[in-house]
């Protein structure tokens, strides 16, 4: 809800939305307490279809050639290297076609039968997150 996610409508005529789920997960320290609970809503984009629900997917990661020329680079010239991980990146993209999804478990609002989550960016699971 504060991220600004999805906007809650009524689902037109002719629309199909998709799934999603509650993945659970505890994290715990060395000694096997626990430390805290985590909840991740993940959409069921295996329910998606190319070419209807979306266009193209690729995983934006470099390749192994790719890797080895910039290493190669960086020793010839003596180079610092340095990296970086953004571990929210596949939420961060705004998305380009228009998605419903179901409301999650838990979290029913108005008349549930007919209002739809539709997708503002991108959540674990779509076909699209990894292109954003």
């Amino acid at each position: 809800m504060d991220n600004d996610v999805w906007d809650l409508v009524t689902l037109p005529k002719g629309a199909k939305p998709i799934g999603c789920k509650w993945i659970f997960k505890t994290k715990r320290d060395s000694k096997g307490n626990v430390e805290r609970f985590k909840a991740r809503l993940v959409a069921k984009g295996f329910t998606q279809k190319e070419g209807i629900d979306y266009k193209e997917t690729f995983f934006p990661v470099s390749s192994k050639d790719s890797f080895r020329i910039i290493m190669a680079l960086v020793a010839h010239f003596d180079l610092e290297l340095y990296q970086m991980d953004v571990k929210t990146a596949f939420l961060n993209g705004d998305i380009d076609e228009t998605i419903y999804m179901r409301q999650p478990e838990g979290f029913v609002s108005g008349d549930s039968d007919n209002m739809v989550c539709k997708l503002k960016k991108s959540i674990y699971g779509l076909k699209q997150a990894y292109r954003q």
